[in-house]
């Protein structure tokens, strides 16, 4: 008797898992079916699935898999050095990740610390840049945006804007920060008009501006230190 084959274009479009995780998202795929997206192919007789499947049941877990080396891998029937190198790399992603903690993202306890952070990218611009950090709610800065630059004395930036890129990020909360290429951080009226404008405007959304820091030639003024936030 023929055995029968199993090839991925046999099964409907809503049971493949590159489909599936397309329509629902990575985390309603079962084991089988990540690991046969990284798979990518299966064999001559069977899917990708099918290939994924077997191979979890010869490890005997996810976790015996995770610990097989290249040779290992490569002595299940259907496992080839490119399917193994492969997994080997999605499981070392795995790993990096799995390593890496909120803590290795810088975190902002004072003005001080958000102009640090951007001294040295912003203190010799010679023209004016208006940049966002944008914070979670334990104050790690997890995204960095230029959403402005200005002529040599002005940097014009909307409320819409910075809060379109925040919720992009998903950020509780936002530090701005812009340079004065004079090298001289006084705030001017339009600095304090514009801190003012994006207060208001993220008291209404419900994301807060904890501060807006003017970067000058190593020295820096944070309007929250001077009252006028």
């Amino acid at each position: 008797m023929e055995t029968q084959s199993f090839v991925l274009r046999d099964v409907p479009n809503e049971e493949r898992p590159r489909e599936r995780m397309m329509h629902y998202g990575a985390q309603a795929l079962s084991h089988a079916e990540l690991l046969a997206i990284l798979l990518r192919t299966g064999t001559r007789r069977e899917s990708a699935v099918h290939l994924a499947s077997r191979v979890l049941k010869e490890c005997g877990s996810l976790r015996n898999l995770v610990d097989m080396s290249m040779e290992e891998l490569i002595s299940i029937h259907g496992i080839g050095p490119a399917k193994a190198l492969q997994l080997r790399a999605g499981i070392e992603l795995g790993r990096r990740l799995s390593r890496s903690t909120m803590e290795d993202k810088p975190t902002v306890r004072s003005p001080k610390d958000a102009a640090d952070y951007m001294m040295e990218q912003m203190r010799y611009l010679d023209k004016e840049h208006f940049v966002c950090l944008f914070l979670n709610t334990k104050n790690h800065i997890i995204a960095e945006q230029t959403l402005s630059v200005g002529t040599l004395n002005a940097s014009l930036v909307h409320p819409r804007e910075v809060f379109r890129a925040a919720i992009k990020c998903s950020s509780a909360s936002i530090i701005c920060l812009h340079n004065h290429p004079s090298g001289d951080p006084t705030p001017s009226p339009e600095d304090i008009g514009l801190t003012r404008r994006l207060v208001e405007a993220g008291t209404l959304i419900g994301i807060d501006i904890l501060d807006h820091i003017i970067i000058g030639d190593k020295r820096f003024v944070s309007l929250k230190e001077q009252g006028l936030l």
